[in-house]
């Protein structure tokens, strides 16, 4: 079975084992998870596939986008909700983690500059105010790079260069303090979904604690608007070079990323090779 397959398969068993018919189940998305519209359920799973070739407990970062997903649903904040037609995981089923989610419905809407930082912003008004969990600051790109600097020829990935990037990764962990809160992760105009009743956030796998920084920079970084704009709508927000350190971190963890993804999806242009190479000689 492919591997695509199998995902759609996990989740529509463990969804037909909560009573739920999927008669009209399709993919919607085939990234680093797989994404699968439940119909006629008005639900949404998204399975592990790609995510586990570097992250060894899939079910730690699963579980982390669920719990704080319920939380900021809870305190009114504009995110995909966890489904509440059955327990949002995340689960396991011959093999695949996977977590279910409320379908919300979509438009063709893109994100202004404007729209990307004040969504942001008001993302983070809720974000101050929820408890951080007690989890190392920016554990999830941190331990990505670690595991990838370790475990990168498998990517056929030239060991000066993993060499090079545990360099770089030890002297860029000491430049990262700050006030720590919990985090999207990943907040790019990309998870940001235009609905009918406004823009909401989505995909929060890659949350931790840390600086609001670091959110800051993953806009920053962004090739999809002027990310530098997008800032100008968030209050307070720092310059370029106090951002310094969070946007190399930013680079790097979009570079290896890219690396992971290009090996099953060359179509989508990550050029990761590219970017690690030049990330590392920036």
């Amino acid at each position: 079975m492919s591997r695509v397959a199998a995902a759609v398969a996990a989740a529509r068993a463990v969804a037909a084992a909560h009573g739920l018919r999927t008669d009209d189940a399709r993919v919607l998305h085939d990234g680093a998870n797989v994404v699968v519209d439940l119909a006629p359920a008005p639900v949404v799973a998204r399975v592990a596939t790609l995510t586990g070739r570097l992250r060894a407990e899939v079910r730690v970062p699963f579980g982390r986008e669920v719990a704080l997903a319920t939380a900021l649903t809870a305190a009114g904040a504009a995110v995909v909700p966890p489904s509440d037609l059955l327990p949002p995981g995340p689960h396991e089923h011959s093999g695949s983690v996977l977590s279910f989610w409320r379908r919300v419905e979509l438009l063709p809407d893109r994100p202004t500059p404007q729209d990307a930082g004040q969504a942001l912003a008001a993302l983070h008004e809720v974000l101050a105010e929820l408890p951080a969990p007690a989890t190392p600051p920016l554990d999830t790109p941190l331990d990505d790079l670690a595991a990838f600097a370790v475990r990168g020829a498998e990517w056929e990935v030239p060991e000066q260069q993993l060499d090079a990037l545990a360099r770089r990764l030890d002297a860029l962990t000491p430049r990262l303090g700050g006030p720590t809160r919990a985090l999207h992760g990943d907040p790019h105009p990309g998870n940001l979904l235009a609905t009918p009743d406004g823009w909401v956030w989505g995909d929060l796998e890659d949350t931790s604690t840390g600086p609001v920084e670091w959110d800051l920079a993953c806009l920053r970084r962004t090739g999809r608007l002027d990310g530098r704009a997008a800032l100008d709508f968030f209050p307070g927000a720092p310059t370029d070079d106090e951002l310094a350190p969070f946007l190399e971190l930013r680079r790097l963890h979009a570079a290896v990323w890219g690396v992971v993804i290009d090996a099953e999806h060359p179509r989508f242009g990550l050029d990761g090779r590219t970017r690690l190479a030049a990330a590392l000689a920036g």
